[in-house]
């Protein structure tokens, strides 16, 4: 994977996310329009994007970051996006949120401009809103999309 996803794939990931938009929260899971938690959200882009989601998460409780104590969606992200510096994040890429300093992150979002997100959270429908100061200052990671392979080539025919 390479960090260069083109502006193509980014907004693309933009324009997937917005069609979640007012899907209810629902605890994992992940049904457009019936619902979807942060993950879920997250989960339902990338099958879009790329044809299935890249792997099924196990259940999960709501405290399941502090129960772990493990950088458990971290690593998930990691298997299957690119790592950049939360300050290089454009429109299209995956922020990662941690409450407490000594908790790992547990909570993600789609960057879809500067200080705007895409994001489900409990109580609330998938929403567009601004990034808070005090949410800016728990951006703990953030991950690329990498651009979806191109198809392959038709097999020229050999005649016979």
């Amino acid at each position: 994977m390479t960090e260069a996803a083109s502006a193509d794939t980014r907004a693309r990931v933009v324009a997937l996310a917005r069609t979640w938009l007012g899907t209810p929260y629902h605890h994992q899971a992940s049904v457009r329009g019936a619902g979807c938690d942060c993950l879920g959200l997250l989960r339902g882009v990338y099958a879009a994007l790329y044809g299935a989601e890249p792997e099924v998460p196990p259940p999960y409780t709501p405290s399941w970051a502090e129960d772990l104590g493990a950088e458990t969606l971290r690593d998930a992200a990691a298997r299957h996006l690119v790592a950049l510096d939360p300050a290089a994040a454009e429109a299209g890429d995956v922020l990662l949120f941690r409450w407490r300093d000594a908790l790992p992150a547990k909570h993600c979002a789609i960057l879809v401009a500067p200080s705007v997100m895409i994001h489900a959270y409990d109580g609330h429908a998938v929403v567009e809103t601004w990034i808070p100061p005090a949410w800016s200052r728990r951006i703990a990671y953030a991950f690329r999309f990498p651009d979806p392979s191109p198809a392959p080539a038709p097999s020229p025919e050999i005649p016979t």
